[in-house]
């Protein structure tokens, strides 16, 4: 009777296992903006002049991050950071590439395309038998071999070396995307491609992960002309008119200081916003109507903060400072939505600080899958509406950009945000919680706070192998934190 029993045990358990087994894989989905800053949607900022209801309905059935952060002020860093997990500065890919300038300083070394001996989400995947799709902006690399195809993507649809599309309407002048018909819209095109995807997935009864990575916001500001003229006519309505204020700088660079747009008033600009949008609500009805939305996570964020100092200066992330470009908080805090049916608390807002690492891990866990590799934490507690241990996140931007930004550092802990500036060692200190405009320096009063959190963050730039400014020819010698602050 007992042997009798106990087959019976080993048969339902073998019947259980099967089960679970044979149960499908999550689906990825991750939509990436680019330039696209948190207060650029109307469910980060009801009063908005843009119109997002696509992705407010995706941030309702999902988890709303109100402290999301991009892993750097510019794009290729943190897109080096999401699809690997690591801090950028680990590859001394630090900035856009292949961006280096000088002003006082010559900007840090810069690695030039993602290392191929690094183990990108794509690669992480291939063990559950995912189909891995890349669609948009790449960015990563400027030779055909640094591209998604030869970093584990199966498919690689418009991802080269541009950092921006040289043409919106077709044709579009992409190495990796056939033209369409005259006039077709770049964005509307790749929602296209992404729906394909997943109907091609579908049909072969994989698993897939799709990044679907916007050519949006990003300069040149170009759109529909409908969705232009109806911003336009809106500006009117309202009387609106575009603010400048200087942004105040301590910096001992030869920059300028910059004029930052203090509100959204640029039809163009809300067109394109508006635009991307709708493609997104494209994308996630496509998902409906296949039947794969209850079984697929989908994450949105962007790449840096909206461009408010430079080049049209076309959005304000008031009341952040600055923007793209630079350490203040409108330079890195962005939209962060997860939705991911049956673990993600609906419509919750979650005020735990998270980041661009973050999503390799969480993916990974989705797709039932554990790693040891990278910087981030998986979210998916933070999803269930449970609590993690506190931890410190870190920027490192040895370089001066485009946008008129610093060489810096910075450190977040808790409430609190420490710059500090690679020109001379300044630091500033703020209470980025009373303090989200980072107007108040409290580093004098809290100077052993200031202390602590400096301590940290030379730690981290020696755990991370941080390389800093060098000097030009006959230039003065370049500060280093290495000079200071040798370590163990």
């Amino acid at each position: 009777m007992i042997l009798r029993f106990c087959i019976s045990a080993l048969f339902l358990t073998g019947l259980l296992l099967a089960k679970i087994d044979a149960a499908p894989r999550t689906n990825i989905l991750i939509l990436l903006a680019d330039d696209l800053g948190q207060r650029d949607l109307v469910c980060y900022h009801p009063r908005s002049f843009y119109e997002t209801p696509n992705i407010d309905h995706l941030a309702a059935q999902g988890v709303r991050f109100s402290d999301g952060y991009s892993a750097n002020p510019v794009c290729s860093p943190t897109r080096y950071a999401l699809v690997t997990g690591k801090w950028p500065t680990r590859a001394g890919l630090t900035n856009f590439l292949p961006g280096n300038r000088t002003e006082r300083f010559q900007g840090a070394p810069l690695t030039l395309q993602l290392p191929t001996s690094e183990t990108t989400l794509a690669e992480a995947l291939k063990p559950a038998g995912y189909h891995s799709v890349f669609v948009g902006k790449w960015h990563l690399g400027a030779n055909e071999s640094d591209w998604p195809e030869h970093h584990g993507f199966d498919e690689n649809i418009a991802g080269c070396s541009a950092g921006h599309p040289k043409r919106w309407f077709s044709p579009y002048q992409n190495p990796r995307l056939k033209d369409g018909p005259p006039g077709e819209f770049l964005t509307e095109r790749l929602a296209d491609e992404t729906i394909a995807a997943m109907k091609r997935a579908k049909e072969s009864g994989k698993p897939f992960f799709i990044y679907h990575a916007f050519y949006q916001v990003h300069i040149p500001l170009e759109a529909p002309a409908d969705l232009v003229a109806k911003y336009e006519a809106k500006a009117k309505r309202l009387g609106l008119q575009a603010i400048f204020k200087p942004e105040e700088q301590i910096q001992i660079s030869v920059s300028s200081a910059r004029q930052v747009r203090q509100n959204q008033t640029l039809p163009v600009y809300a067109a394109m916003v508006e635009s991307m949008d709708h493609a997104t609500g494209k994308i996630l009805a496509a998902l409906d109507a296949l039947g794969l939305a209850d079984n697929t996570l989908v994450i949105f964020t962007s790449d840096n903060g909206g461009l408010s100092t430079a080049e049209g200066s076309p959005t304000s992330n008031l009341p952040f400072r600055a923007g793209k470009g630079w350490l203040y908080d409108g330079g890195i805090r962005e939209p962060f939505i997860v939705r991911w049916p049956g673990v993600a608390v609906p419509g919750m807002v979650e005020t735990t600080p998270v980041t661009t690492l973050d999503i390799f891990p969480t993916v990974l866990d989705a797709a039932g899958l554990k790693t040891n590799q990278g910087d981030g934490i998986d979210l998916g507690p933070l999803l269930r509406g449970e609590k993690l241990a506190p931890r410190d996140l870190y920027w490192h931007y040895p370089h001066y950009s485009n946008q008129g930004g610093f060489p810096g550092g910075a450190i977040r802990s808790g409430d609190w945000k420490l710059i500090e500036r690679f020109e001379d060692g300044a630091v500033s200190l703020y209470d980025i919680q009373k303090d989200p405009g980072e107007k108040t320096d409290l580093s004098t009063e809290e100077s052993q706070r200031t202390r602590e959190m400096r301590e940290k963050l030379h730690a981290w730039y020696r755990e991370t192998g941080a390389k800093f400014l060098g000097p030009l020819e006959k230039g003065p010698a370049a500060w280093s934190p290495y000079k200071i602050d040798p370590g163990p």
